[in-house]
């Protein structure tokens, strides 16, 4: 099927065949190829989107071009915000790169394997020091390189400003998907009452002690897979970007969630969990060191809300896992 265009017929003739020939390739399911020619349909200055009636074509807009073409590092207060734009996937899910960006890449493909008819938008926000040196293009994703340094919250914050999905994914690298876990995910959602859902949740009885729950209501949903509305983002949740580290910024933002009164609750999903790279880096003097600090940074906020718990006083006497 020929590509159609947006844009007035205003497309080279060279543009069109590469979006012809990543058609092609997407039928072989050659997905590693298709990746590489949408990257190079956007350093043409074009961006293709997948629809019912064929692939489409539309120039890309010139503010968004230079950083992704250059691979150059901008600020995170410099990235578009795009949630005023109206939805154009399925779902977003956001990626962050601080090493080993073989574990995104995996995470990537298992999308691509496992879509079951979703369209999704992958952001990846990438803050190594020499991020892309030596590296394949990363393909069909929205790439964001943020300086060295940058923190947890921001880094994620500035990824999350890109979401063009209605329902919208935090990922960790860690995650691979094994089967659907974007019908599931929607179907719990559709709830009205629901705010944010994800595999993995957990429970506190005082806001001391956190421990692993199967729901199906939870007071927070661990980061390794949350899912949430856009409307959220639209309505202003951000992560708090004071947290430089990743640990309990997860649970800050689920009780974000349910100050909304939305709840909190565990969908069961076909992934696979690999080990998880930046905790099992970093030593455990400094784990702890950053842990603490985190978790009195929520407790600032969040101190006295029980509630917003499930079952409060109930896991008090239990040993606790964070």
């Amino acid at each position: 099927m020929m590509p159609t265009d947006s844009v007035g017929g205003d497309v080279p003739d060279e543009v069109r065949d590469l979006a012809a020939r990543r058609e092609e390739a997407r039928r072989r399911k050659d997905f590693a190829v298709a990746d590489e020619i949408r990257e190079r349909i956007r350093q043409a200055g074009f961006e293709v989107t997948d629809a019912a009636g064929g692939p489409m074509l539309a120039r890309r807009d010139p503010s968004t071009m230079e950083p992704a073409l250059a691979g150059q590092v901008t600020r995170p207060e410099d990235v578009a915000n795009r949630l005023h734009e109206g939805s154009t996937a399925d779902a977003s899910a956001h990626w962050l790169v601080q090493g080993w960006p073989e574990d995104v890449r995996r995470g990537i493909a298992s999308f691509d394997r496992q879509a079951h008819g979703f369209t999704v938008q992958h952001v990846v926000v990438d803050v190594r020091e020499e991020a892309g040196a030596g590296e394949a293009p990363w393909g069909e994703v929205d790439l964001i390189r943020l300086p060295v340094g940058t923190g947890w919250g921001a880094a994620r914050n500035a990824g999350l400003l890109r979401s063009a999905g209605k329902m919208v994914l935090v990922m960790d690298g860690s995650v691979e998907l094994n089967g659907d876990v974007l019908g599931p995910l929607r179907d719990a959602l559709a709830d009205p009452t629901v705010g944010l859902t994800g595999p993995f949740g957990i429970v506190t009885g005082d806001l001391r002690e956190f421990h692993e729950s199967p729901g199906p209501d939870v007071d927070a949903v661990e980061g390794y897979l949350m899912a949430f509305s856009r409307t959220l983002l639209q309505d202003g949740l951000r992560f708090d970007e004071k947290f430089k580290f990743y640990r309990t910024a997860d649970i800050e933002l689920s009780f974000q969630v349910k100050a909304r009164g939305l709840r909190a609750t565990v969908t069961s999903l076909p992934i696979i969990r690999h080990q998880h790279r930046v905790w099992a880096s970093t030593p455990e003097h400094e784990r702890s060191r950053l842990s603490k600090r985190n978790y009195y940074r929520f407790l600032d906020r969040w101190r006295g809300r029980t509630d917003l718990l499930v079952r409060p006083d109930e896991h008090r006497h239990e040993p606790g896992h964070r």
